[in-house]
């Protein structure tokens, strides 16, 4: 009796699960996607940070390296990211004092115009904006610490990663 249940049990979970593709990453890259091409994302914003612009694009170069399996290449690719970092502020976003206002906190935002090509299926093409913040504690300097450049350009970059395959 229990060899029959143990053989149900093992032919249930694999009627359940044979035709289901699992995967940890949310991607769903198609298997004929093999390459992609990313262009490097120029900083037009008003605001530059020198270094902005090279860390931006190697994060999603990086994301794309760890989480899937295509290949960057420079030349023609099956997909294609490009765009420029359009918005870089720095914003007071809390009162420290209400009897002198001054900022007890602030906002660094970045917007990234980007622009993604699926050359094997344009409809999952898109022409789209990504902006992403991170406060942080009033230190006296008119520059957000490196840290939350680095921080941002993460979150960004994943943003921008789940729309072109997680398709959620």
């Amino acid at each position: 009796m229990k060899k029959y249940l143990l053989n149900a049990l093992l032919l249930l979970i694999i009627f359940t699960f044979g035709g289901c593709k699992i995967t940890f990453n949310g991607a769903s890259i198609p298997p004929e996607m093999k390459s992609i091409n990313v262009r490097f994302f120029e900083n037009n914003a008003p605001l530059v940070v020198a270094d902005l612009a090279q860390n931006f694009t190697e994060e999603l170069k990086t994301r794309i390296r760890n989480q899937t399996r295509l290949t960057i290449t420079q030349g023609d690719a099956d997909a294609v990211f490009e765009g420029r970092i359009t918005s870089y502020s720095i914003a007071p976003t809390a009162i420290g004092d209400n009897k002198q206002p001054t900022a007890g906190a602030n906002r660094l935002s970045i917007t990234v115009a980007v622009k993604y090509t699926n050359n094997l299926n344009e409809k999952l093409s898109f022409e789209e904006s990504f902006t992403r913040f991170k406060d942080f504690p009033q230190s006296g300097l008119a520059t957000a610490p490196p840290q939350l450049n680095t921080d941002v350009n993460r979150m960004l970059t994943e943003d921008i990663f789940n729309r072109a395959f997680a398709q959620w």
